[in-house]
């Protein structure tokens, strides 16, 4: 299909919260409800652009538009007492120096950095930290671009969502390209580096060459597979079609497959309608086109996709199209979880009940998967033994790697949300990695058992 056909939005116009007013399709709802999104709005970051807006968002289903909810913010997302107090800045006038007083306060609580991120997941480079780089499994380094930590919308469940608050002290981001590389070359059990931010598809294709070109050189054989995490498939896949440089883009994938790197672009999909737009169709034809695979995840969420039926519809979709579903995760513990968490046994049975919807090509897609502190965690079920009913539960990845794939056991409890919730079963006084965990912890280092 020809880009002049798909051309009907190409102009990127993006509107955050000091442009409320700005966006015409709002104007229709209630003064009440469009204050309440800005009260929100001055706490968790807020972003969109108007491709979402005319494209993917049916305004006659607002709010319960899954669209609506992954883009704009909801007086639900942040609990009571906060929203009121900010509310009540907010009607009063106060300056922004105080506004801003008050939403630090109220992000400092929303365990902004989960799973250990900042205290256990950076490495070092020649003794001193590595800026912008995690390290949390053996096999996979994860790298955050300074140039692409913003995205082409924001998520309004984003568990990064600390990344775009403006507190410098909560982003992780990297300047300096050379140090990764230094890095890499120095650790060659690393097979994977996961590109990541943000978006790092908001960056210009120059940018994008200089952290990923030299992954050809044959001091970095070893990386086999690039990965780049990213949802501009959904919030303006435009990027891979009529964007001025997106023709260059295309191939500097093409040179990585050349070079023989395995690419994956890591596309977040929440609901199947992000998939439905011709433009969209258009990139994800394109991106194959280069000999780069497309494998898809997302969390489950309430208000967006808690319902097998949009899951199955969701994966079937994403095999048409020659996508490969890839993980179904469980709303991590933090920002507005509240409002977008479902317990882990109704994740489970959404997770199966969906499954058995799609043929076997529909699922390869794991999950429900918990990216915990010690690992990821996957719910296998829930089942009877010895007269007690539990969760059944294995780590997909771990601090370490001995960890992986051994099943282990939690007291059954239908209301708990997160692993730490758990409770072990048949009268332990703890799961089998707990004590080695807690010494990473106390300690603040990494098991990466790098050879």
């Amino acid at each position: 299909m020809p880009p002049e056909a798909l051309t009907d939005t190409t102009r990127f116009q993006v509107y955050t919260e000091r442009q409320f007013d700005r966006i015409e399709a709002l104007r229709h709802l209630p003064e009440e409800q469009r204050f309440a999104m800005r009260v929100v709005a001055n706490v968790l970051p807020f972003r969109v652009n108007q491709y979402v807006i005319d494209e993917l968002i049916d305004w006659e289903r607002v709010p319960e538009d899954p669209v609506f909810q992954l883009t704009f913010p909801q007086p639900g997302m942040l609990h009571e007492a906060d929203f009121n107090r900010m509310a009540g800045a907010l009607r009063r006038g106060a300056e922004r120096a105080e506004i801003k007083a008050i939403a630090r306060e109220i992000q400092a609580g929303l365990n902004p950095h989960p799973a250990g991120q900042q205290q256990m997941n950076v490495p070092q480079l020649n003794g001193e930290p590595l800026p912008g780089v995690q390290h949390k499994y053996r096999e996979t380094v994860l790298f955050f671009p300074s140039q692409g930590q913003v995205c082409h919308s924001y998520c309004t469940f984003c568990f990064r969502w600390a990344q775009f608050v403006g507190d410098k002290a909560l982003r992780f981001a990297a300047n300096e390209a050379s140090n990764l590389h230094r890095y890499l070359a120095q650790h060659t059990a690393i097979s994977d580096l996961l590109v990541t931010g943000g978006d790092p598809m908001v960056m210009k294709t120059d940018h994008l060459k200089a952290y990923l070109e030299p992954l050809l050189r044959p001091e970095l054989e070893h990386v086999q597979t690039v990965r780049i995490g990213t949802k501009s498939l959904t919030f303006w896949p435009q990027r891979f079609v009529t964007d001025s440089d997106a023709d260059e883009l295309l191939r500097l994938l093409e040179k990585l497959v050349a070079g023989g790197k395995h690419v994956a672009l890591m596309a977040h999909f929440n609901h199947w309608r992000e998939m439905a737009t011709p433009i969209a169709r258009e990139a994800m034809r394109r991106i194959r086109a280069t000999g780069a695979q497309i494998r898809t995840q997302a969390p489950l969420l309430r208000h967006i996709n808690d319902d097998p039926e949009v899951w199955a519809r969701l994966w079937r979709t994403q095999v048409h199209l020659g996508l490969i579903p890839y993980y179904m995760f469980v709303e991590r513990d933090t920002g507005a979880r509240q409002y977008f968490e479902v317990p882990l046994v109704r994740a489970w049975e959404i997770y199966r009940e969906a499954m058995q919807q799609v043929s076997g090509l529909g699922r390869t897609a794991r999950g429900p998967s918990m990216s915990a502190g010690p690992g990821k965690v996957e719910i296998q079920g829930v089942t009877e033994i010895q007269g007690e009913k539990v969760f059944v539960l294995r780590f997909i990845q771990g601090r370490n790697p001995d960890w992986v794939q051994q099943p282990f056991f939690a007291r059954y409890d239908p209301g708990a949300t997160w692993l730490d919730q758990l409770e072990p079963a048949f009268g332990a006084e703890r799961f089998f990695f707990e004590d080695e965990y807690r010494a990473m912890q106390q300690q603040r280092v990494k098991v990466r058992r790098i050879a």
